[in-house]
């Protein structure tokens, strides 16, 4: 068993890292509506929608990707054996596909602060959708452990998938049903 405190901390730095990683894309979905607005209200979101990007990014999300390797490889470090367990391993090619992402997102936090968007808002809503997913394979993972539930949990993962991509193109209508109204 790991040290309870080690773990602790690896579990906080996680959900910080999530809660960076989903509002830095909300973020970027916002910077990429503000470059398609007209001056002057182009220019005053973009710049505060920026610094609320730097912010974020800096203070909170990527300080907790580093805390969260450090504490995650020091428990392995301390329990080596638990490379050899299956689900581990599922879970560690997860963690790659997370930072993966991670870096994917400090490519478009660049590129926005720029004020460049290659993607709309509705692509960006979907990527936003990326962690979310990483997130229930993890969880299922680790609290399973169990390869028979991973079957399970595979099926639990693509039906997931599809509710969110519903959920998005439904959104989608809500709101050009509201534009129509206005």
């Amino acid at each position: 068993m790991a040290d309870p405190y080690i773990k602790a901390l690896h579990i906080i730095f996680i959900i910080t890292w999530f809660a960076g990683l989903f509002y830095i894309v909300r973020l970027f979905i916002y910077q990429a509506e503000a470059l398609e607005k007209p001056e002057p209200e182009r220019s005053i979101l973009s710049k505060q929608l920026a610094l609320m990007a730097n912010r974020l990014w800096f203070i909170i999300t990527w300080p907790s990707a580093v805390l969260t390797l450090f504490f995650g490889s020091w428990m392995i470090i301390s329990l080596p054996a638990m490379l050899e367990l299956p689900f581990m391993q599922i879970k560690l090619g997860f963690v790659v596909l997370l930072y993966g992402y991670h870096f994917m997102c400090h490519r478009l936090y660049k590129e926005l602060q720029q004020g460049v968007s290659r993607y709309n808002s509705a692509q960006l809503r979907i990527f936003n959708e990326i962690a979310t997913l990483i997130l229930i394979s993890v969880v299922f993972i680790i609290v399973l452990k169990n390869e028979l539930n991973w079957i399970k949990g595979t099926l639990g993962f693509v039906l997931v998938s599809v509710a969110l991509m519903m959920g998005i193109r439904l959104y989608k209508r809500i709101r050009l049903k509201k534009g129509e109204k206005k």
